[in-house]
């Protein structure tokens, strides 16, 4: 039996330049997002295009990868797992993030 995996396959377009930052141990990390869409008929038949966005962040080698050769607007593909973590923000409150580790990229345009 296959066990259950958290496993996320996005094809879209980089909404922003990719955020690239170097830690103090020299790996780096990048954050961007990504837009998919989908387009389908609602019940009255009208063409409908839904844009959804995706936060994403890759480390090491993935991330050299995004630094070099990823846009904004670029096509990309990506792979990876869901996360959700939280952290308190400058003022104290505490701030939630669901977003897509990268373990895969595939440039695409």
């Amino acid at each position: 039996m296959n066990a259950m995996r958290n496993r996320v396959q996005l094809i879209g377009n980089v909404g922003n330049d990719p955020e690239i930052k170097t830690l103090e141990t020299g790996k780096k990390v990048a954050h961007l997002t990504i837009a998919t869409n989908e387009i389908y008929k609602n019940e009255k038949g009208d063409k409908v295009e839904k844009t959804e966005w995706h936060r994403v962040t890759a480390w090491g080698k993935t991330a050299e990868i995004i630094e070099k050769f990823v846009v904004k607007g670029k096509e990309i593909a990506v792979e990876g797992k869901l996360t959700h973590r939280s952290y308190d923000d400058k003022n104290g409150e505490k701030r939630y993030v669901t977003e897509v580790v990268v373990n895969e990229i595939l440039l695409l345009s």
